[in-house]
This record gives structure tokens, sequence and C-alpha cells, in this order.
């Protein structure tokens, strides 16, 4: 299961890196579907005994990372 958390995880940072760089080109995006993978992948994770989750917390921790680049690219409403 943690393989595939993991996995998840890492297609989820892809997935916002190209939404971060589709903003900075002036493109307008829906995060719709984002939120919904990102709830997703919240409950798998708190689904996880702590000793599997434990190791997957720097990816996590570069996946917020990321998600926060992404909000201080968007345009302000």
């Amino acid at each position: 299961m943690e393989a595939a958390t993991l996995a998840a995880i890492e297609a989820l940072h892809g997935t916002v890196q190209m939404a971060k760089a589709l903003v900075l080109g002036g493109r307008r995006i829906d995060l719709a579907g984002l939120d919904r993978d990102a709830a997703a992948l919240c409950t798998a994770v708190a689904l996880l005994p702590a000793e599997t989750s434990r190791p997957l917390l720097p990816a996590l921790e570069a996946l917020v990372r990321e998600v926060e680049g992404l909000a201080a690219a968007l345009p302000s409403p």
C-alpha cells in the first residue's frame, strides 16, 4: 500500500507542477479535479498505519510546498 500511495503522491505532485506551469504561462485552470484528488490522497494516507505513513512524510511535505507555490502563482480574485 505504501508504494501505491507514494506513486499517488508523486502523480499529484506532477499535476500540481503542470498546473503551476500553466498558470505562469497565463492559462486559466480548473482546480476542481485537483481538490478531489488531494482529498482522496489525504483519505488514503489517513487510513494507513502510522508506521506505514511516516516514511511518506518527505514526499507529502514536498507536495505541500508545490501546492503553496501554485497558490502563490494564482491571480488574485
